[in-house]
């Protein structure tokens, strides 16, 4: 009875398949195959999972189910392919028992395999009926409406469900296509190209590219900066990491079928011009005077080698800003390739004139900003040795010979590096101690201290944040901030990456076994975690600022926490060090002069202004599918955003006056320029009201923090107001005996 019951459930199965198969799949001839060496290599990946993960007790084999919905998530993140049906069978079929046995005892992932060609036969079938109706009159002019994010919605109970969702989505992308001043037939053309396109990627994925979505799916299970990488694409990351590509200096990645910027690297043609910024989404790509060729639905390989070029060549790209508010807007850049500038991503200084809030007396605040910990290792070459430790601490020398009252750390689009740097940099502002403890996956803990005694500068010191500052940034802050040496201004909280990264090459691990076959990947593993000399993690929550300004960044979806499976936060015993966080008699004067001062001064109100209307834009899940509505709202933003570019143009008639100091440069004295109106296209416009960056530009946030070392010039200069061995955020210097 118990092998007929399993009989039955078996042909249950068979029946369920057969019905499954037979009305959708006609996409079945292609051979996916996993060979002995790879089979090998993939249990190898799992043993290294269970043993050296940061977070491998806290994944277990049932957790393995998650697999499949995460995988076909991974095809089809928007759920427009899929039906619930496909999702219902995969799980039957492959329960978690059986995902984790075979990944793990054998290297199968047949699931991969079937689910693709699911998937492939789905895109197939929706493409050959989008071809269809590009063909019928298609009406622009009814009130229906369309939800721009579905990716975490459901996928279609039905084809029925589907026809309706893809008719609603067919006129979306036309729609996009018209707002950007394309006709009619033009938009059709361009969809039609853009599916045909996506059928053509489809039926080149080959069985390791297949295997590297899937496993690196495994990873991430763990956690979302673990990653798998194949033979060629491991290859490319390490050419990427010894900075030998010409191209534009940015890390790309895709994202239901559109090139996403997922980091843009200092010093890189990206950085330098500004242009190009982290989640914008790369459209089309141009050479010289040919015409764009769009990108969207194309494989990452073949968009990276239609970006990287001779050294010197231009590139154009129409990217989506990732703050655009609405998914029709724009924007054409042009980026001249290179190799990376290390000397382009070095810290940069100035000194800034600041009203004194008392007195109205000008206080020369000293300005350093450092877009990244960078610093030599064990592979860099003689030209490579630069440090951001000793490049601050030079700046710091050429700011106090001029004279400084106060000082601002910037490490706002700070997104990491050097450990050893974040130590070092801590050290020139304290007197020595611990700065970071590193707790790895046996629980094990390190507590790594600056060890010199001497101080680079003693004055008061604020750090300057954002949601951009990640890792590194937010080990120097979060540390600074425990020794009550700085005060830490900005967004609401720091990015949350709080977790350290190593890559193995597969090929030496399995030499150890005597398995290795010819060739084999990598894989990037999270290994330790972060914690500051009080115990507390930087994970998740980042570092909480002292004094907290308003931004838009924080309703951007940019931190970790908004990463599928990220690390929980949790704290571990304070280390010992001497300090501790600012006292209220020291903070609360600070933060209610900051608070005054965003309630009535102009640039907040400007501020508030555009994140009010950027923030009403973000909660607008769907839109209209009536072209004229859209038009309308379109015109409408258009004016709007102008009419704060001019008030901003207003505003920075107001800015300070300040001097560069550039490594090796005399200072220059600059004041706040702002091309005219008339250089910027419409759409440039649009967006250039909500960014706020460089010395270049009328940074409001900049401007804050500067105001708030002047308040605590003030402050250190009245003892009665405050109760403590030292002024506020000065560094205690311990004296010689």
């Amino acid at each position: 009875m118990k092998f007929l019951g399993s009989l039955r459930h078996g042909l249950r199965w068979l029946l369920l398949l057969s019905l499954f198969v037979g009305n959708v799949y006609a996409w079945t001839d292609k051979q996916f195959t996993t060979t002995t060496g790879q089979a090998r290599e993939i249990t190898a990946l799992i043993r290294l999972l269970e043993q050296i993960h940061y977070n491998h007790e806290n994944v277990r084999p049932s957790d393995y189910g998650q697999i499949i919905p995460d995988f076909m998530g991974e095809l089809d993140g928007q759920r427009l392919f899929f039906l619930a049906t496909d999702k219902e069978a995969f799980t039957k079929r492959y329960p978690a028992s059986w995902v984790y046995n075979n990944i793990s005892s054998l290297g199968k992932i047949d699931p991969a395999y079937e689910i693709y060609k699911a998937y492939a036969s789905r895109v197939e079938t929706r493409v050959q009926w989008i071809l269809a109706e590009l063909k019928k009159d298609i009406d622009l002019t009814t009130k229906e409406t369309y939800l721009l994010d579905r990716a975490k919605g459901p996928w279609c109970a039905d084809e029925k469900e589907a026809d309706a969702l893809w008719s609603k989505r067919l006129r979306f992308e036309v729609l996009q296509d018209v707002l950007n001043k394309k006709t009619l037939e033009e938009a059709r053309q361009n969809v039609r190209k853009r599916y045909e396109r996506m059928l053509k990627s489809l039926d080149e994925v080959e069985s390791t590219e297949l295997a590297e979505w899937f496993l690196s799916v495994v990873t991430r299970l763990y956690d979302p900066h673990s990653t798998y990488f194949s033979y060629d694409t491991f290859a490319d990351f390490a050419i990427q990491m010894r900075l030998q590509l010409m191209g534009i200096g940015a890390l790309l990645g895709v994202e239901d079928d559109y090139c996403v910027v997922k980091e843009i690297i200092p010093g890189g043609p990206a950085d330098v011009s500004n242009l190009l910024h982290p989640n914008d989404k790369i459209l089309f790509v141009g050479q010289g005077d040919a015409e764009p060729v769009e990108v969207i639905g194309m494989k990452l390989r073949k968009i990276v080698s239609q970006i990287r070029g001779d050294k010197g060549t231009r590139v154009k790209l129409t990217i989506q800003p990732a703050d655009a508010p609405d998914p029709s807007i724009r924007k054409e850049i042009v980026l001249t390739r290179d190799v990376i500038n290390l000397d382009s991503a070095r810290a940069r200084g100035a000194i800034f004139e600041v009203p004194d809030n008392a007195t109205g007396k000008p206080l020369s605040i000293g300005v350093i900003t450092l877009p990244a910990f960078y610093g030599p290792d064990s592979s860099s070459s003689a030209a490579e040795k630069n440090s951001a430790t000793r490049d601050v601490a030079e700046i710091l020398k050429q700011l106090q010979a001029v004279g400084i009252q106060g000082l601002v750390l910037d490490l706002r689009n700070n997104g990491g590096g050097l450990l050893s740097e974040a130590i070092d940099l801590t050290g020139i502002f304290i007197n020595q101690g611990p700065v970071v403890q590193v707790r790895d996956y046996y629980g094990d803990v390190k507590v790594d201290s600056d060890e010199n005694p001497k101080i680079a500068y003693t004055g008061p010191l604020a750090v300057l944040v954002s949601r951009f500052s990640a890792s590194a940034s937010e080990i120097v802050a979060g540390a600074l901030q425990n020794y009550g040496r700085a005060i830490i201004v900005g967004d609401s909280s720091t990015h949350g990456k709080g977790s350290v990264q190593t890559v193995i090459e597969m090929k030496s691990y399995l030499s150890s076994f005597s398995l290795a076959p010819e060739k084999t990947g990598a894989t990037k593993l999270t290994v330790q975690k972060f914690y500051l000399p009080d115990g507390s993690s930087t994970q998740l929550r980042g570092v909480i600022p002292d004094v907290i300004l308003p931004s838009i960044d924080d309703y951007l979806p940019i931190g970790e926490k908004d990463l599928p499976h990220a690390l929980v936060w949790d704290d571990i015993p304070s280390s010992i060090f001497d300090g501790k966080p600012l006292a209220p008699q020291i903070l609360n004067p600070l933060r209610e002069a900051s608070r005054a001062r965003q309630g009535k001064l102009e640039e907040f109100s400007f501020l508030n202004k555009n994140i009010d209307w950027f923030k009403t834009k973000q909660e607008i899940k769907t839109i209209s599918l009536n072209l004229e509505e859209r038009r309308t709202q379109k015109a409408a933003d258009a004016t709007f955003r102008k009419t704060m570019e001019k008030q901003k143009e207003l505003l920075a008639k107001n800015s300070f006056t300040f001097r560069e100091f550039n490594l090796g440069n005399p200072p220059v004295k600059k004041s706040v320029e702002k091309k005219p109106a008339a250089e910027d296209s419409d759409e440039d416009a649009e967006l250039a009201a909500i960014r706020d960056e460089g010395y270049a530009k009328f940074d409001i946030h900049l401007r804050e923090a500067l105001r708030i070392v002047t308040d605590a010039v003030d402050l250190g200069s009245k003892p009665e107001s405050w109760a403590g061995s030292r002024a506020p955020l000065t560094a205690q210097v311990t004296p010689k005996l």
